[in-house]
């Protein structure tokens, strides 16, 4: 009878151990797997980001100015600059650094481009503006876009800009019609442009002058 009983004690001895063997296989594997899970899950979190970059900076640019020079410069504006600015623009003015891209070919400057980052809903999307000596748009960009693809407007909308000047007719419902399901993109674009239009305004003959 002791026996029996010590072979049943053993036997459940053994089963509480396996079991208890199991569980730290488990965590050994989960412990062990666990930077790779956190790598797997930064990638994911990190590689959205860049799927969103639609073209780059020089890429921009070199569409815009083909068999240009083009060099930044940079440009601190005063208060009375921001002031000016803000008033032409009827848009805040968020910084008082410009960065103006400059083309110039055989001597001549061949148009100046800027860039706008700002919010559209809750994500960021980035614009290039060209713009000419006679204070007209040449060209509009979207270099990179985080919110969903469908609320990015066709190449049409955005052929709208082309030859406007900074007057109250660049406005929404006016020269620029706007897009059903995609309104905040359009009016956020229009401000950008506005915005541009007037730090070009403002800075341009130091530009020139250089």
């Amino acid at each position: 009878m002791l026996s029996l009983y010590s072979k049943k004690s053993e036997k459940t001895a053994r089963a509480q151990d396996e079991k208890v063997e199991r569980r730290q296989g488990r965590r050994v594997n989960f412990y062990t797997r666990l930077p790779c899970l956190l790598s797997f899950f930064l990638l994911l979190t990190v590689l959205p980001a860049f799927s969103n970059v639609l073209i780059t900076v020089d890429e921009a640019l070199k569409l815009a100015f083909p068999a240009s020079t083009v060099k930044r410069q940079t440009i601190y504006l005063s208060k009375e600059q921001i002031a000016q600015a803000r008033k032409l623009a009827g848009v805040d003015i968020p910084s008082a650094l410009v960065y103006p891209y400059v083309a110039m070919k055989d001597g001549e400057i061949m148009g100046i481009a800027y860039f706008d980052a700002h919010v559209v809903r809750t994500l960021p999307e980035t614009i290039m503006m060209t713009v000419n000596l006679e204070d007209r748009i040449q060209r509009i960009e979207v270099l990179d876009f985080n919110e969903p693809r469908d609320y990015v407007p066709k190449a049409a909308w955005y052929q709208q800009f082309v030859g406007q000047r900074l007057d109250d007719d660049l406005a929404l419902k006016r020269n620029i019609r706007s897009i059903a399901g995609a309104t905040l993109t359009a009016r956020h674009t229009t401000d950008a442009v506005r915005r541009m239009m007037a730090l070009h305004h403002v800075i341009k003959r130091q530009l020139i002058d250089e």
